[in-house]
């Protein structure tokens, strides 16, 4: 009804302002919430409400929907929003705004070649765990792995740009393990398990461009960033770069075969 419809709108114009906020680099937060935070549950709240309201008024799809004329307004209205975008591209470009900076992935950059600025995020709801590195192993197709033992596997020193979807990304030396050194597999896949339960599944063809570090910036992990071990995957977005690795599985399941999105 009437107030679906406002409460619609509503979402709306907060996920377009605080997109053009982010955008331009005006503010990281807005209380206690992060401008990214704040854009992108509004989005999801206004995608359930419009299937909400389709449900309860559906409309039929009629002939004059799919005609030239209905093709040319539809058409119209991507020009003025592509036009729209390079104003606003240009304006942080004029007046020299640190959004103007940004990756092409809308991302700002924080703390790059500096991990103690680099910002601490987790997916969702985990936790930062502090392990003891004594007690701490890599469970590897079913083999143990103490961390004194991949210390000692041949390591490799990584440049790599983590692009997070909160908005932000960070380029970083690092220092690890190629994946192919530490599990050799004809599997079709391999899922990466953190000791919080999160995980991803990787086609084991990309195992040749995947490392497992234990430093960054010449120093071991902090908890935050991922201490004992992490996943440095470049070319992938940050929640796929897993923290607190505890495991390492080949599996027959397919990798794309997996939410685009981990749940939690």
């Amino acid at each position: 009804g009437r107030v679906t419809s406002l409460a619609l709108l509503l979402l709306i114009a907060i996920a377009l302002v605080t997109g053009l906020v982010h955008s331009a680099a005006l503010t990281d937060r807005i209380g206690p919430f992060t401008t990214m935070q704040v854009h992108i549950g509004s989005a999801l709240a206004a995608l359930v409400l419009v299937v909400v309201h389709a449900r309860a008024r559906p409309v039929p799809v009629r002939t004059t929907d799919l005609d030239r004329r209905a093709f040319l307004g539809t058409a119209a209205l991507g020009v003025a929003g592509l036009a729209s975008w390079a104003a606003w591209e240009g304006v942080l470009a004029l007046v020299e705004s640190p959004g103007a900076g940004r990756r092409f992935t809308g991302s700002h950059e924080r703390g790059s070649f500096d991990p103690s600025a680099m910002p601490v995020t987790s997916w969702l709801d985990d936790a930062v765990p502090r392990i003891d590195a004594g007690g701490w192993s890599l469970d590897v197709a079913g083999g143990l792995l103490t961390y004194e033992e991949l210390r000692a596997l041949p390591h490799d020193d990584v440049t790599a740009i983590l692009d997070c979807t909160s908005g932000w990304y960070s380029e970083q030396r690092w220092r690890g393990v190629r994946l192919d050194r530490v599990l050799q597999t004809e599997a079709r896949s391999v899922a990466i398990r953190s000791v919080t339960g999160y995980g991803r599944r990787f086609p084991a063809r990309d195992l040749n461009r995947i490392w497992l570090v234990t430093e960054v910036g010449g120093a071991p992990l902090s908890a935050g960033h991922g201490f004992p071990a992490r996943l440095v995957a470049p070319g992938r977005r940050g929640f796929w770069w897993v923290k607190w690795v505890a495991a390492i599985e080949p599996s027959d399941v397919p990798a794309w075969l997996q939410l685009p999105f981990p749940a939690t």
